[in-house]
């Protein structure tokens, strides 16, 4: 599919036509009313699905993930074999939906492309000095063009989350405007806010805007690298934001959250949010995704007992 690259400024030019009408732009979004958004975000929590629906849930939500490792430890090894796992998730059971992508740092692309070569399996490089995102662009861009180069997929890149919060708009927009210029046609863009490190809510609707206007494809909530990552509010909040710029620009964006979704159960109701918040539009991997490699493993097991009728033994899924 295409990617949004001069669509989405295009379609509200004279907001980005300079640091000032972009402030205003973004200072004259609706403010957020927390204890309604964490309201709403609680009970759609509690919806509970039938059988037949959390099969479907969770196969959708298996497809969904990004299974991903960004440590210094990481070894051609390790990412060969995490590429194995994103295509056959389990072995015993073809059936099982491929995860959606592998995700690692700029060095280890070209060894996840061959470990995933000939399947739908997308492989995501985090670029831009993740996770932090302080160096000089120069330093950022040739970060994204080594990933593109050896062939990634997918781009997931930092915005300055300090440029942001000192009301560095236009500085935050042409960085990823730089960046989504590198991606080309080759990789979609995704832009990480880090939402908690933003502060309020009213910096995450802006941060929403701020990347969808400068093209990302998705706009995914944080590194899983800090304290506080994905949470039901940030992500409820992120999906109302990706709703109202397709209903504004007939644009549509992804959303990911990411770090800190482990169960079965908290897929699910991320699943819901999606639903009843942006529409049946989003419920796909290519709108929606998950970045959360330790959901993988209760997923599986989730699936089986849902099949056999009785959990897995520890050893069952491999440990990542």
């Amino acid at each position: 599919m295409p990617t949004n690259t001069p669509t989405a400024a295009d379609a509200l030019t004279d907001v980005t036509a300079s640091d000032g009408s972009l402030r205003r732009f973004l200072h004259g979004l609706p403010g957020v009313d927390t204890v309604g958004l964490e309201a709403r975000a609680a009970a759609l929590g509690t919806r509970s699905i039938k059988t037949t629906a959390k099969a479907y849930a969770i196969d959708l939500a298996i497809s969904m993930v990004d299974l991903t490792t960004l440590e210094g430890a990481d070894t051609p090894g390790k990412v060969r074999a995490l590429g194995a796992k994103a295509v056959r998730p389990d072995p015993t059971d073809r059936t099982t939906p491929a995860a959606a992508a592998v995700c690692v740092y700029p060095d280890m692309v070209a060894t996840a492309k061959e470990a995933v070569a000939g399947s739908a399996v997308k492989v995501a490089s985090v670029a831009t000095a993740f996770p932090a995102g302080r160096t000089a662009l120069e330093v950022k861009l040739a970060d994204v063009r080594d990933a593109v180069a050896a062939g990634a997929d997918e781009i997931d890149m930092v915005i300055d989350r300090g440029a942001f919060l000192a009301g560095k708009y236009l500085k935050v927009y042409d960085e990823i405007t730089a960046v989504r210029e590198v991606c080309g046609t080759s990789a979609r863009l995704k832009v990480i806010f880090e939402t908690g490190e933003l502060s309020t809510y009213d910096n995450i609707r802006r941060a929403s805007w701020l990347g969808m206007l400068a093209g990302a494809d998705f706009i995914k909530t944080s590194t899983g690298k800090v304290a506080v990552n994905a949470t039901p509010a940030n992500t409820l909040l992120m999906l109302e934001a990706v709703r109202d710029f397709r209903a504004q620009t007939g644009i549509q964006v992804g959303v990911k959250p990411a770090g800190g979704i482990r169960t079965t159960k908290d897929a699910i109701k991320f699943l819901v949010l999606v639903n009843e918040t942006a529409g049946e539009d989003w419920l796909d991997n290519h709108w929606f995704r998950f970045g959360a490699s330790s959901l993988l493993n209760d997923l599986l097991m989730q699936r089986q007992k849902l099949a056999t009728g009785r959990y897995s033994g520890p050893d069952y899924v491999t440990v990542d």
